[in-house]
């Protein structure tokens, strides 16, 4: 498996988010720092995710996936597009409860590019387990196998 990126871009307020290879929580606090500067921009308008490069994603980006669908709808009224056509990534993505808080789709119209690969940041260890409880009470909240799936670990990780 290749090395995971998350690659952005602005295009006028359409922010593009493409991951590639197996993306996992080294890339988590920037991402959320991503997340904050997007939902900061005037222009923000809309947010398409592009997995079709992605081979594997853990939870805890999962989570900030999410919380990106909910902020959006919350203060933007939006709803996200998630380009995949990988089945496994796209079980994943219907597993979790994706296909209520995202429009998944299996092909594009016309291509985007994203531009800037964010940078896997060395993080405190207190900041990683703060984002990756953040991250799993945002999937816990989709439906309740996730609850009943990220329970033990949220629990373990607030006891630690």
């Amino acid at each position: 498996m290749r090395p995971g990126q998350i690659l952005v871009a602005d295009h006028g307020g359409v922010y593009v988010i493409k991951m590639v290879g197996d993306v996992r929580l080294t890339l988590c606090i920037s991402f959320d720092q991503f997340i904050d500067t997007m939902f900061s921009q005037n222009d923000f308008c809309e947010v398409m995710f592009d997995l079709s490069e992605a081979e594997a994603i853990d939870s805890t980006t999962l989570g900030l996936m999410a919380k990106i669908a909910l902020q959006g709808r919350e203060q933007k009224d939006i709803t996200p597009v998630v380009y995949s056509n990988n089945d496994s990534i796209n079980r994943l993505l219907y597993t979790m409860g994706f296909q209520e808080i995202f429009t998944i789709v299996n092909d594009l119209e016309a291509p985007v590019t994203p531009e800037q690969p964010l940078e896997a940041d060395t993080p405190e260890e207190q900041q990683v387990k703060e984002k990756v409880i953040e991250a799993h009470k945002i999937l816990m909240g989709l439906n309740r196998e996730n609850r009943e799936t990220f329970r033990n670990l949220v629990k373990m990780l607030e006891e630690r």
